[in-house]
């Protein structure tokens, strides 16, 4: 994996835990947790390109049921 990101995720009222296991089974993740604050689900996701990151997060985070919203943070190395 040469791209990693932080995608932060709101779910609908109820619905994180059973989002963050459904993300937390998709290839390219490495870790989908909970959280309190303004989003539910933190995902720690990579992939070989940003276009297959871009690729996982449109075509498979986002059609998961539950989820509301998806922001999308690239690491960058500094």
């Amino acid at each position: 994996m040469s791209v990693s990101a932080y995608i932060l995720i709101q779910t609908e009222v109820g619905r994180a835990a059973t989002v963050a296991r459904t993300v937390q089974d998709l290839d390219g993740v490495v870790t989908a947790e909970g959280v309190t604050g303004p989003y539910d689900v933190i995902v720690r996701a990579g992939a070989d390109t940003m276009d297959d990151l871009g690729r996982m997060v449109v075509g498979r985070i986002q059609l998961i049921e539950g989820i509301i919203r998806t922001v999308t943070c690239p690491v960058v190395n500094l």
